[in-house]
């Protein structure tokens, strides 16, 4: 990659460097955005300890919703990629969304006690969807599709990414770290949730502002000006032929759902193994906070060495073997603050790089079809991530009510020893499970190598005026 940057050819436009500032104010877009889906991954918890939510109506939810969600987030790419305004495609929907998203966060938890469990289940899905289906797809894929028309070099989509990952869990050491021990400070029922929730909404507005002031757009390919408006057919014909695009889709898919996984059964491992579910924001802090100090004292120097794909492979086994050893001692705390420390080391380079896998599926799928899909991209990617995580969630809360669990909007329910024994059970093996998935399609992809080629091609393409 070093020869393309030194050699010129990448074009002007796109050969810019790309400021600190401006890296840390694109990362903060994500750390806003984060504040929200930090909440997510406790939202199970408070719908079933202190909304009184059956878990089944959870799992429901979740499932359909993620259809839904799926459904709008290819729609979203095609709006992306049709939009031109004096800001560019991605960057104004940064602006028109977030309002919109901010006050979706503070609904969500506004579930009404005194309604039968249907009306429950109608509450929950409108104001889920509204906030994630509407607000976050309309703010989250012009945002993550951002990065890939402020560069085309890789290595500074990589930095991009990399703040990007350094920044963002803040947003979730924020809504999580912070949120039940303020929610319990201030009465620990379902008003505390929604002040607490109408406080990190104002916080994510300011954030996102300063996002949409500092970014901007400037890769323009004149020759894709000169291309009449590819039909919807071929669009997605040309995405869905891309191999790597599936790949990249996979590996953030499993990047999110070992989140999901980790964030939806700790509380409950905390609260019903050891009595305690404050622990888990001590927990997630650790965690976390290792992942970013990972990410800014390592990710960039092994990114430089290994690329991408190698450093990835290096953290996924450095965690699974970490896990693996947990799996010994499930009922000893140390052994649980070792599996969270252990998978902050080694989540954080996938975690660092993850969008820098879909920028460059970007340059590939313009190289191998001629047709450039930053939007379409990511936003199917997101939509792999979306159903992914939402038929996780359905059979982590479909295999909890099997189990016996019983929900509570008083959050003082005694579970049976079979719901304990799955939430265990639940919590050893299905992050083993993620964690080989990422390692059989990491060990496929090939992407990195070939990048360097690709781009010197795209350039001399392009100078004719061709895609």
């Amino acid at each position: 990659m070093s020869n393309v940057q030194s050699t010129g050819t990448v074009p002007p436009a796109a050969d810019e460097r790309i400021s600190w500032f401006t890296r840390i104010s694109y990362a903060v877009g994500d750390t806003a955005m984060n504040i929200v889906a930090g909440a997510m991954t406790i939202l199970t918890f408070f719908y079933t300890d202190y909304a009184g939510v059956a878990p089944t109506t959870v799992g429901l939810v979740l499932l359909i919703s993620r259809i839904f969600d799926g459904f709008s987030d290819i729609c979203m790419g095609f709006i992306v990629e049709r939009t031109h305004s004096r800001w560019g495609q991605s960057r104004p929907w940064i602006l028109w969304s977030s309002i919109p998203f901010c006050i979706s966060i503070v609904l969500i938890y506004t579930v009404p006690q005194d309604c039968t469990e249907f009306m429950k289940f109608l509450y929950v899905f409108i104001t889920y969807n509204f906030c994630n289906t509407i607000c976050y797809t309309a703010l989250n894929l012009p945002y993550g599709s951002l990065s890939a028309m402020m560069t085309r070099i890789s290595r500074e989509r990589d930095m991009l990414s990399i703040t990007r990952m350094a920044l963002s869990p803040v947003g979730k050491i924020i809504s999580i770290s912070a949120t039940l021990p303020l929610v319990k400070m201030l009465g620990d029922n379902q008003q505390a949730w929604i002040e607490v929730m109408g406080a990190w909404a104002v916080l994510a507005f300011l954030l996102l502002m300063l996002c949409f002031k500092q970014c901007e757009e400037k890769v323009v390919i004149k020759a894709r000006e000169k291309v009449a408006k590819v039909p919807v057919g071929k669009s997605l014909k040309c995405l869905l032929s891309n191999k790597y695009f599936w790949m990249a889709m996979t590996i953030w898919m499993m990047q999110c759902i070992i989140q999901m996984v980790t964030g939806t059964l700790l509380p409950y491992y905390c609260k019903y193994i050891f009595n305690d579910g404050s622990l888990y924001s001590g927990l997630l802090l650790l965690e976390v906070c290792t992942t970013i100090a990972c990410t800014v004292l390592f990710c960039p120097k092994m990114l430089q060495k290994f690329g991408k794909r190698n450093m990835s492979v290096i953290g996924i086994v450095i965690a699974l073997v970490g896990h693996i050893i947990f799996c010994f001692f499930p009922y000893d705390f140390n052994m649980l603050i070792f599996s969270c420390f252990i998978r902050g080391v080694g989540f954080a380079p996938l975690n660092s790089v993850i969008f820098g896998f879909l920028g460059d599926v970007v340059e590939y799928g313009q190289w191998k079809f001629h047709v450039r899909q930053e939007g379409l991209i990511f936003s199917g990617g997101s939509v792999g991530y979306k159903v992914g995580t939402g038929i996780t969630g359905a059979i982590l809360t479909g295999l909890m009510s099997w189990s016996g669990y019983i929900a509570s909007n008083t959050a003082d329910a005694i579970q049976p020893q079979t719901a304990i024994d799955m939430i265990v059970h639940l919590y050893q093996y299905s992050i083993i499970l993620i964690w080989v998935i990422l390692l059989v399609v990491l060990f496929l992809y090939r992407l990195d190598k070939m990048y360097p080629q690709i781009m010197r091609d795209l350039v001399a393409r392009e100078a004719k005026g061709e895609l």
